[in-house]
This record gives structure tokens, sequence and C-alpha cells, in this order.
């Protein structure tokens, strides 16, 4: 499944990273998808689902939930990683680090436990940190129980690698 050409449309919206400003990005209602589409500030991780052809996975049924990493924590990755992920030739890492994000079940923040350890659709483990604030293998939770059809997503400041 492939999205419409209008979902690729360019956003440029400030990131804001008060949970009242993404709160009204996330307006849109949908599928995780849908909902991350219509944010407009996850414009590099919806490329990427779709290059790793995971789009209809995450329109599915579900529940899923997905740290998701905002256009700017894609930014922060050295320079051409993610030009390089999104080669036809690299899809089996695309896939292994997308996945890395994505948790079977729908995981509320209230569900979440200090030095917990979560298993991710990738095969490995993702570590919560309640100590400062939420964290996620050292990525910070900037907006969390962002609700979807089909599962949440939860808004992360930096890129998580497997």
């Amino acid at each position: 499944m492939t999205f419409k050409t209008s979902k690729f449309a360019t956003m440029t919206a400030a990131i804001a990273l008060s949970f009242t400003s993404f709160s009204s990005a996330f307006a849109a209602e949908g599928d995780i998808v849908d909902v991350a589409v219509g944010a407009g500030t996850f414009n590099t991780l919806v490329a990427a689902v779709s290059a790793a052809d995971l789009v209809a996975t995450l329109q599915s049924e579900g529940p899923f939930t997905v740290f998701a990493p905002t256009d700017d924590a894609f930014a922060a990755l050295p320079a051409g990683t993610v030009e390089g992920l999104l080669l036809p030739e690299n899809k089996d890492q695309l896939i292994a680090v997308l996945t890395y994000h994505v948790i079977s079940g729908k995981v509320m923040s209230t569900d979440l436990q200090d030095d917990m350890k979560a298993a991710t659709v990738q095969g490995s483990s993702v570590t919560i940190d309640l100590d400062n604030g939420v964290m996620v293998d050292g990525a910070n939770v900037v907006a969390a129980d962002i609700e979807a059809t089909n599962g949440v997503i939860h808004v992360i400041d930096a890129v998580i690698l497997p």
C-alpha cells in the first residue's frame, strides 16, 4: 500500500516541546499512520515507513505503541544516515530501525514503570527510564498518549537504534 501524493505534501511547522502544542498538532483522527501524517512533524518517519513497506502494517488493527521520532530527531542523525537507510539495498536495516520504535499492544504512559524493559516488534527491548522525565533508550518523551484508532503514539526527540 502506498500513500496518496497529497499525504506527502511538505509541511513546515515549528516543533514545540510542550504537550499542549503537540496535542493540538495531533487533532487528526485515524490510525497511527494517519495521525502521523496529519501532525506534519513526522515527514521523515512517514517517508521511512513507506520505503520500508510498513504502511499497511501500521494501518492494521494492532494495537501498537509507537515511539515516534520527529523530523528534528531524524535531522540530528549524522549526515547521510537517513539517505542511506532509505536506499533499497538497506531496506532490511531500515525495517529493523523502524520496528525498534514499535511495541505490540497499547502502552499508555500510566502503564510505564522505571527501568521497565519493553519488547519491540524488531525483537530487542527498549528500556524505559522515569528518573528524569520519561525516556526510552535515552530519548526524551516530549508528548505522550496520542491516541489513534489502532494504538498510541509517544513523541520522542531522538531516533533510537537497536
